[in-house]
């Protein structure tokens, strides 16, 4: 799709580093998605991702944190971006996301460097 280069790297990317990013102090990793259910479900079996996609299919999230989106044929889709979230804290937000199949370590770099307390 359009405008979407480099998600199913980003998402590939989080899956081969899951372990060393709980290592780093992650406590729970997710993506998060507003296209359907369907096209949720079929990623993470295709991508044999073993974190969830989460949805945000109405946008009502993404509308309440004022998350950056992009429009292609109709659709409203989230730009590529990384929350860092302790309880009720958005602790970093990783934006714009550059190379996309390098995020990961990116994020894992960041936990060391901040521990939670």
């Amino acid at each position: 799709m359009p405008g979407a280069k480099g998600c199913t790297a980003e998402a590939c990317s989080f899956r081969d580093n899951l372990a060393q990013l709980y290592e780093a102090g992650a406590r729970c990793v997710t993506g998060l998605s507003v296209q359907s259910s369907t096209y949720r479900r079929e990623a993470v079996e295709r991508l044999h991702l073993p974190y969830p996609l989460l949805s945000d299919e109405n946008g009502r999230l993404a509308g309440a944190l004022k998350l950056p989106t992009f429009t292609v044929a109709g659709l409203t889709l989230l730009k590529r971006m990384t929350l860092v979230v302790d309880g009720q804290t958005i602790r970093h937000v990783f934006y714009p996301v550059f190379p996309a199949d390098a995020h990961a370590e990116q994020v894992r770099a960041w936990l060391r460097a901040n521990p939670a307390d």
